[in-house]
């Protein structure tokens, strides 16, 4: 069985849809899914999700790519992880790709995540994209490495992954890994002990091999395990128990079926 670590399932393009999509995860036998939240304000709709799905869980955050909206803080963070179904916190981190100018303000607010997550005892769900060396820098000021977590849809070099091994972290692979121009993420991804890997969609976005430039959905997380398990040399069926029992494991969740 396979399980997709990270995905949007609340977001517009999935509106009306998720019966569907829940029905095309069970004919691909993913088994569970996490619904990732970004934006505060949203967040009912993230964990209404959970709630109403045995099989799907949630967590509670919000991105660097949100300038403009609710300010959280480690209270709020806390409280809102302390909720049924609420398995980590995040999704935060940096990203200087999207955004230039001052972006202390993304610091802080990463930092926030930290906090809360150490106070809450969930692990973080991180994103970094343009910013390595200061997403490393401030897990190491604010002792993530007590919580640990997962380098969500990662694109970066085999040193960064190693650093980020070293604070106890998980590395998780998305559709990229399944691009054929996407060598440096191949070596990442031959290398990464299998018991501290994770696999994704992120969807809707970044679908993979043979789906690539389509709405992505949790089902098709089967393909990046396909993916991973070529580059590998080994049998897909590996890379799916080992993802499954690592997801199960990081978010301190019992075994179950949907």
């Amino acid at each position: 069985m396979f399980v997709d670590s990270h995905c949007h399932l609340d977001f517009p393009e999935f509106a009306g849809a998720v019966g569907s999509k829940l029905e095309a995860m069970r004919a691909a036998r993913v088994t569970h899914a996490l619904c990732i939240s970004v934006d505060l304000p949203d967040w009912p709709r993230v964990h209404a999700l959970a709630a109403a799905h045995a099989n799907l869980y949630a967590t509670v955050g919000t991105h660097p790519d949100y300038p403009d909206t609710v300010e959280p803080d480690v209270a709020t963070l806390v409280e809102l992880a302390s909720r049924p179904k609420v398995v980590a916190i995040g999704e935060t981190g940096l990203d200087y790709y999207r955004l230039t100018g001052d972006l202390a303000w993304q610091r802080e607010r990463f930092r926030t995540h930290v906090r809360a997550a150490r106070e809450a005892g969930r692990p973080l769900v991180v994103h970094t994209r343009s910013a390595a060396d200061d997403t490393l820098a401030i897990l190491r000021q604010e002792r993530a490495d007590e919580v640990g977590g997962v380098m969500h849809c990662f694109t970066e070099s085999w040193e960064v992954a190693s650093a980020a091994l070293d604070l106890g972290f998980h590395i998780s692979f998305s559709g990229i890994v399944s691009f054929r121009n996407a060598r440096e993420l191949h070596d990442v991804a031959k290398r990464v002990p299998l018991e501290r890997m994770l696999i994704e969609t992120d969807s809707p976005y970044l679908a993979p091999v043979p789906h690539r430039g389509r709405t992505n959905e949790p089902a098709w997380v089967v393909h990046v395990a396909e993916a991973i398990a070529r580059l590998r040399g080994t049998g897909v069926e590996d890379i799916a128990r080992a993802t499954t029992a690592n997801f199960f494991r990081l978010f301190r969740i019992e075994p179950h079926g949907n």
